[in-house]
C-alpha cells in the first residue's frame, strides 16, 4: 500500500519522463528515416518501454534475445564476418569544415594585409590601401593558379548579399546629415543626369567604335553597347571611400562625390534591368520606353520607403530595450540587413534602401539606447565594412587571374578614353548649370576633384559578372573592358589625387570638435534665415526644415523616444551628448584626473543613472531644474572662451623692443598739440560776450560816442536809429545801401585788420559825456559808429530781427 505521500511526489516524477517518451515516440518515423532508432530505443528502454518492430509498436516488456543473436563483448568480427576496425585516436575531415574554414582564412588574410600596410613605414602615405590590396589578390591568385588549383572568384550573390551591405549601411548610419541636405540638389544632378549622360553618351560612342572596329566587335548591337555603359558609368562608393578618406578632402567635395555614388545606384539598377530586358525582346516599343522611365521613380522613391518604413520600426522597437541592453545593437543591424533584403527582394534600390533606413533610425534609436550599446554598433559597423572592403579588393584582384578574358584593343582602350572624356564633359557642364543657383560656387579646382574622383569598383564588375552568356556571347569582353578601367582609375587617379590635391592646394578637411557655443550660433542662424524667408514670402529649404522639426518635435519624437528624453531641450540633448563623449576620451586616455570635481547633474546622471518611478519621470516640457540647468550650462562653457584667451601681467609681460620708441613718439606729439593749442589761445582776440538784441540797441542809445569808425569808412553802409524807441523794428534804416561789387573783392584781399577801439578821453567837468560829441564829428558818423560797434548776436526765438533792412 503506498503511502501518504506518493498521490503527490510520484506523479511529479513520472510525468516528465512520459513526456519525454511521448516526444520521443513522435519523432520515431524521423529518427527512422535518418538510422538514429537504436538511440532512441536506448532511450525509452530506461524510461521502461520498449519499441516494436513497427513504427509505432510499443511494448511494455523487452523482447526476447534469442541465443544466436548474442554477441560476446571480446568478439573480433562484426555480425557480416568482417574485421573490426580499431577505434580511430585521430581523423581528419576537412570536407566537413571546407567552407568556414577557407572563409575565415581569407578574413584573416585580409586583416594581416591591412594591418602590414600601416605597420611598414612611408608604404601606406604613397600608394592607397585599395591598390595594394588589388596587388596582393593578384599574388593570392597568381599562387593559386600556380599550384595547379582553380581560384575563387567574387561572385555576385556573394558580394551583393553579404559585402556590399555593412559598407553601405556604416556610410548611411553615419551620414553627415547636414551638408548632405544642404547639398542635395547638387547631389541629385550629379547622380541623376551624370549618371544619364555618361551611360548613354559612352553606349553610342562605344556603338560607333563597334560598327567601325573590325569584325571581332561588328556584332556587338546598340542595347550591348548601352548596357555596358550603364555598368560602367556608375562612381563606385566603395573606390569612393577607400580613396577620399585618406587624403582628408574638405567636407563639400568629399559629400558631393559621396553622395553621387550612393545616389546614382537607382539609376544604375533601373538602366541595368531596363536594358537587359530589352536585349531579350523581340521589339521594343513606345510603351515599353515609357514604363523603364517610370520604373526609375518606382526603383528610387520605393527604396526610400521600404528604408523608411523598416527605420521607423527599429526605432519604435528600441523603446522597449531599457530592461534588456545586451541586444540593442542587433534590431539595428537586422532591420538594416532587412530593409535592403526586402529592397532586392523587388527589384529595388538596396542602397537606397539601407540609407534611408540608417538615417531615419539613427537619431531616435541613439536617443534611446545605452551609450555601450552606441559604442558598440559604432565599432562593429567600422569593422564590419573594413573587412568587407579589404575582401572586395582582394577578390577582385583574384579574381582578374581566375577570370577568362576576351582581350581587343580597339574596344578597351576606346572605352577607357570615352569613360574620361564623358566624366569630364559632364562635370563642367552640370558644374555651369549648378552654379546659377549656388551661394558658395563651385570653383575650377573643386571641378577637377569631382571629374578626377569618379572611381569605379566591384560593383561594376559584379553587374558584368551577372550577365548570361546567352543572350550576351561578347561578356568576357566586356569584363576585361570593366577591369581595365577599375584597374586604371583606382591605380592612377587614386595614386595621384593625393598629390594633385597638394599641388592645387584644395582645402582639407579640419578635425574640429563641436561645442556648446557653435551649437547656439548655428541655431540662432537657422532660426533667423527661416524668418528672413517668412519676411520675405520666399519658402525656401530652412522653412520647410523648420516645418519638419516642428512635426518630428512635436508628433515623431514622443513615439518613437521614451520616458523624458523626448521632451529634452536639444540644448541639454547635446551637451548629453558631449559631456559623455569627453569623459570617454578621459577614461581612454587615463585622465581621470583632469575630470573638474563640479560636475554637472546632466553628467552624473550619465555617468550614474538611476531608475526613477514613474511618478518621478513624468517632468514639464521645461520645468525650473531644466532652466537652471541650461543657464549653469551657458554660463559654464560661453565663459570658456574668455578663460582661454591669455591673461597679461605687467610681471610676466615680455619686454617689446619698440614699445618704448612708441611711447617717445606719442608723447612728442602729444606736447607739440598742447603748445600749438596755447599759441592759439594767446593770439586769438576773445569773443565779446553775446548780449540780447535789447541790450545791445540800449548800448547804443546810450553811448553814441564810444566808438570811431576807420578812416576809410566813407563806403560803409550808414543805418539811422532812432534814440526815441530803441525797441521798434520799424526805426532801423539802411542809408546808402548799394556797394560796387568790384570794391567789396578788393577790400576783402585787403588785409582788413577790423574796426578800431579807441579809448574815450576824460570828460572835463560839467559836461556831458554820453549826448556831447566830439569835434569834428557829423551825427550820421555818430550814428554808425554806434550801430557797427556792437550788432548784437542773432535773434532769439519769439523775437523780432531789428537788423533786417525795410522793403524785404
Amino acid at each position: 500500500m503506498p503511502g501518504p505521500g506518493w498521490c503527490g511526489a510520484a506523479p511529479l516524477r513520472v510525468f516528465p519522463s512520459v513526456f519525454a517518451a511521448a516526444a520521443l515516440l513522435g519523432l520515431l518515423p524521423v529518427l527512422r528515416s535518418h538510422g538514429l532508432q537504436d538511440a532512441v530505443t536506448s532511450k525509452v528502454a530506461t524510461l521502461g518501454l520498449y519499441l516494436g518492430p513497427g513504427d509505432g509498436d510499443v511494448t511494455s516488456a523487452p523482447p526476447e534475445v534469442r541465443p544466436d543473436d548474442r554477441v560476446t563483448p571480446n568478439h573480433t568480427k562484426g555480425l557480416h564476418g568482417k574485421p573490426r576496425k580499431p577505434f580511430p585516436v585521430l581523423d581528419i575531415d576537412y570536407g566537413h569544415v571546407r567552407t568556414p574554414f577557407e572563409v575565415a582564412l581569407w578574413i584573416l588574410l585580409a586583416c594581416l594585409m591591412k594591418l602590414g600596410f600601416h605597420v611598414i613605414p612611408n608604404i601606406s602615405s604613397i600608394v592607397p590601401e585599395s591598390c595594394l590590396l588589388i596587388v596582393v589578390g593578384l599574388l593570392v591568385g597568381g599562387l593559386i593558379k600556380g599550384v595547379g588549383e582553380s581560384p575563387p572568384v567574387l561572385e555576385s550573390d556573394i558580394f551583393f548579399l553579404f559585402l556590399l551591405p555593412p559598407i553601405i549601411l556604416d556610410a548611411g548610419y553615419f551620414l553627415p546629415l547636414r551638408p548632405f541636405t544642404e547639398n542635395l540638389g547638387t547631389i541629385l544632378i550629379f547622380a541623376v543626369v551624370g549618371t544619364l549622360w555618361n551611360a548613354f553618351f559612352l553606349g553610342g560612342l562605344m556603338y560607333a567604335v563597334c560598327l567601325v572596329g573590325g569584325p571581332q566587335i561588328n556584332e556587338i548591337g546598340l542595347l550591348d553597347n548601352l548596357l555596358f555603359g550603364s555598368i560602367i558609368s556608375a562612381v563606385d562608393p566603395v573606390a569612393v571611400l577607400a580613396v577620399f578618406e585618406e587624403i582628408h578632402i574638405n567636407e563639400l567635395l568629399h559629400i558631393l562625390v559621396f553622395g553621387e555614388s550612393l545616389l546614382n545606384d537607382a539609376v544604375t539598377v533601373v538602366l541595368y534591368h531596363l536594358f537587359e530586358e530589352f536585349a531579350a525582346m523581340d521589339k521594343v516599343t513606345l510603351a515599353d520606353i515609357v514604363l523603364g522611365f517610370l520604373s526609375f521613380f518606382v526603383v528610387s522613391l520605393g527604396g526610400v520607403f521600404v528604408g523608411v518604413v523598416y527605420g521607423i520600426i527599429a526605432a519604435f522597437t528600441s523603446r522597449f530595450t531599457s530592461h534588456i541592453r545586451v541586444i540593442e545593437p542587433l534590431f539595428v543591424f537586422l532591420y538594416s540587413y532587412m530593409a535592403y533584403l526586402s529592397a532586392e527582394l523587388f527589384h529595388l534600390s538596396g542602397i537606397m534602401a539601407l540609407i534611408a533606413s540608417g538615417v531615419m533610425m539613427r537619431p531616435y534609436v541613439e536617443a534611446n539606447i545605452s551609450h555601450k550599446s552606441h559604442t558598440t554598433i559604432k565599432y562593429f559597423l567600422k569593422m564590419w565594412s573594413s573587412i568587407s572592403e579589404t575582401l572586395i579588393f582582394i577578390f577582385l584582384g583574384v579574381s582578374t587571374v581566375a577570370g577568362s578574358h576576351h582581350w581587343n584593343w580597339t574596344f578597351v582602350i576606346s572605352t577607357l578614353l570615352f569613360c574620361l572624356i564623358a566624366r569630364v564633359l559632364g562635370v563642367l557642364g552640370l558644374t555651369w548649370f549648378i552654379n546659377k543657383f549656388r551661394i558658395v560656387k563651385l570653383t575650377p579646382k573643386d571641378q577637377f576633384i569631382i571629374a578626377y574622383g569618379g572611381l569605379r569598383g566591384a560593383i561594376a564588375f559584379s553587374l558584368g559578372y551577372l550577365l548570361d552568356v546567352r543572350h550576351f556571347p561578347m561578356r568576357e569582353l566586356f569584363l576585361t573592358a570593366i577591369i581595365t578601367v577599375i584597374f586604371f582609375t583606382v591605380f592612377v587617379q587614386g595614386m595621384t589625387i593625393r598629390p594633385l590635391v597638394d599641388l592645387l592646394a584644395v582645402k582639407k578637411k579640419q578635425e574640429s570638435k563641436r561645442s556648446i557655443n557653435e551649437e547656439i550660433h548655428t541655431q540662432f542662424l537657422d532660426h533667423l534665415l527661416t524668418g528672413i524667408e517668412d519676411i520675405c514670402g520666399h519658402y525656401g529649404h530652412h522653412h520647410w526644415k523648420d516645418k519638419l522639426n516642428r512635426f518630428n518635435k512635436k508628433y515623431i519624437k514622443k513615439c518613437l523616444i521614451a520616458g523624458e528624453r523626448s521632451n529634452e531641450p536639444q540644448l541639454i540633448a547635446f551637451y548629453h551628448k558631449m559631456e559623455m563623449k569627453q569623459a570617454i576620451e578621459l577614461v581612454e586616455s587615463g585622465g581621470m584626473g583632469k575630470i573638474p570635481q563640479a560636475v554637472s547633474t546632466v553628467s552624473m546622471q550619465n555617468i550614474h543613472p538611476k531608475s526613477l518611478p514613474s511618478s518621478e519621470r513624468v517632468l514639464p516640457a521645461l520645468s525650473k531644474d531644466k532652466e537652471e540647468e541650461i543657464r549653469k550650462i551657458l554660463r559654464n562653457n560661453l565663459q570658456k572662451t574668455r578663460q582661454r584667451l591669455k591673461s597679461y601681467n605687467r610681471h610676466t609681460l615680455v619686454a617689446d623692443p619698440f614699445e618704448e620708441a612708441w611711447n617717445q613718439m606719442l608723447l612728442r606729439r602729444q606736447k607739440v598739440r598742447q603748445l600749438e593749442q596755447k599759441i592759439s589761445n594767446y593770439l586769438t582776440v576773445p569773443a565779446h560776450k553775446l548780449d540780447s538784441p535789447t541790450m545791445s540797441r540800449a548800448r547804443i542809445g546810450s553811448d553814441p560816442l564810444a566808438y570811431e569808425p576807420k578812416p576809410d569808412s566813407e563806403n560803409l553802409p550808414i543805418i539811422t536809429i532812432d534814440p526815441a524807441s530803441p525797441q521798434s523794428p520799424e526805426s532801423v534804416d539802411l542809408v546808402n545801401e548799394e556797394v560796387k561789387s568790384k570794391d567789396l573783392v578788393r577790400e576783402e584781399e585787403e588785409d582788413d585788420p577790423g574796426l578800431v577801439m579807441h579809448p574815450k578821453e576824460p570828460s572835463s567837468p560839467g559836461t556831458d559825456d554820453v549826448f556831447t560829441p566830439e569835434p569834428g564829428e557829423s551825427p550820421s558818423a555818430q550814428r554808425m559808429l554806434r550801430c557797427l560797434s556792437d550788432p548784437g548776436p542773432h535773434p532769439e526765438p519769439g523775437e523780432g530781427e531789428p537788423f533786417i533792412p525795410k522793403g524785404q
